[in-house]
């Protein structure tokens, strides 16, 4: 089952590097390491696990997130809509900006943040549900799990 997480409010990652405009970086479709190559490469060997990845077309933007199952940070392209981990194999949904609201819980006040259109959230702090709607505070309850 897909896990819904935002991703981070980061501006979008350039695939050039602004120090050096002649090198690009990557993170090894192998061993998760950072990889330099030559702007113009199609494919990248990794010289610690010897992983082959490819290169995406010039001018794509990145995104990232945690992975929901084992909190790997991961990047993808930008505009994906889930994202498997190479680590866990868990689905994350990939939310842009503006497809995630935020509310305080309805216990603890923690500032909680939901995929838009969810009717309730619960607070991984304190385990309350707080529904999404008008009356939000008529309508909280514990939930037990």
């Amino acid at each position: 089952m897909p896990v819904p997480l935002a991703p981070y409010p980061s501006p979008p990652v350039p695939l050039t590097s602004p120090e050096n405009g002649s090198q690009s970086q990557l993170v090894c479709s192998g061993c998760k390491n950072l990889l330099l190559y030559p702007v113009g490469a199609t494919s990248v060997c990794c010289a610690v696990c010897n992983a082959v990845t490819a290169v995406p077309p010039p001018g794509t933007e990145m995104a990232q997130l945690v992975c929901g199952g084992c909190h790997t940070l991961l990047m993808y392209i930008r505009g994906a809509t889930s994202v498997q981990c190479s680590c866990c194999h868990t689905i994350n949904l990939a939310l842009e900006a503006n497809q995630v609201a935020h509310v305080n819980c309805g216990s603890c006040r923690m500032l909680l943040m939901y995929q838009y259109g969810a009717r309730c959230v619960k607070c991984a702090v304190c385990q309350f549900v707080t529904s999404i709607g008008a009356s939000t505070s008529a309508t909280e309850q514990k939930f037990n799990a």
